[in-house]
């Protein structure tokens, strides 16, 4: 039977999974550079409650982030400071677990210290996690052989879908946060 309709007769293209997913990050990072667009470092260093998970800076001058023992609400809201160290680990240990030497920890993950900072970091996880992907192929999204962070023994699809959950998820938080900031009471 003859088909009129080119389309529905043509073969799936190369890599449209990763293309989707591409699409998708795309989206969730116009969410994020929403946010963080005039964001500014009072806003990152103010906390919305008198608990919740927040970055200090150390003696040496790096800024490092709290780690909670559970994740239970009643650790407090997080910083936005918090959320994008938050982000930036999790980009920065995807990318080295899942395309370099899988060497990097939590600790070796410092928060930049400024929004200035915080923009220019994320902006380069994500040109790298991007570019990266831009790489793989369907058969790559099948395969576990990039898969060691944060999980083991799944597709690479999965990574991938799960770091744009995360990232969406964090945008949100972000974005969220800097109403409060915007709402908050003077004083």
């Amino acid at each position: 039977m003859k088909h009129d309709d080119p389309a529905a007769s043509a073969e799936p293209a190369a890599n449209e999974a990763c293309a989707y997913l591409i699409r998708q990050l795309d989206i969730a990072w116009q969410l994020t550079s929403y946010h963080l667009d005039g964001l500014t470092t009072e806003e990152c260093l103010w906390r919305p409650a008198d608990q919740g998970l927040h970055v200090h800076q150390a003696p040496d001058g790096t800024w490092r982030a709290d780690w909670p023992d559970h994740e239970g609400y009643d650790l407090g809201p997080p910083s936005i400071a918090w959320v994008t160290w938050h982000l930036g680990f999790w980009w920065s240990m995807v990318l080295d677990h899942c395309f370099g030497d899988g060497a990097l920890s939590r600790e070796g993950v410092t928060w930049p210290g400024d929004a200035d900072g915080v923009r220019a970091w994320l902006g380069r996880l994500h040109a790298q996690w991007r570019a990266a992907l831009e790489q793989a192929t369907d058969v790559d999204l099948r395969s576990a052989r990039r898969t060691r962070w944060p999980f083991q023994d799944r597709p690479f699809g999965d990574v991938v879908a799960w770091a744009n959950v995360e990232l969406t998820k964090n945008a949100a938080e972000i974005g969220y946060a800097r109403f409060l900031y915007a709402r908050r009471s003077p004083g």
